[in-house]
């Protein structure tokens, strides 16, 4: 029965002292710190760079999408873009799965 109960033994009249509000303030105060310094922010600037660069895109640029399709930008909407990537081949996409805008001349020297 000791596996499921283990046995609790009596301890010493002297007790250790009892870690402070202030100690576990501070303590808490800096785990969240860490947080926002570690996580937060990093992933909020990545989100302020990508949307500044979907917003950026206009007709004509050359893109690369989420998926790793290469292609030329034909139509600009809000919230979808037209890219060209064959001759007469023309796909819609979200404007949030642009990956990376690539410099002009990119596509034609793959």
């Amino acid at each position: 029965m000791n596996l499921l109960f283990p046995t609790a033994f009596a301890q010493e009249a002297g007790q250790p002292a009892q870690p402070s509000l202030i100690y576990n303030l501070v303590l808490f105060g800096g785990m969240i710190v860490l947080f926002y310094l570690i996580l937060w922010r990093p992933q909020a600037k990545k989100n302020k760079e990508h949307k500044e660069l979907v917003d950026s895109i206009s007709k004509g640029d050359e893109v690369m999408t989420a998926g790793g399709i290469l292609g030329k930008v034909t139509k600009v909407n809000d919230e979808y873009i037209a890219i060209e990537i064959a001759k007469d081949t023309e796909i819609k996409l979200q404007k949030s799965s642009i990956l990376a805008a690539l410099p002009k001349g990119t596509i034609s020297q793959i």
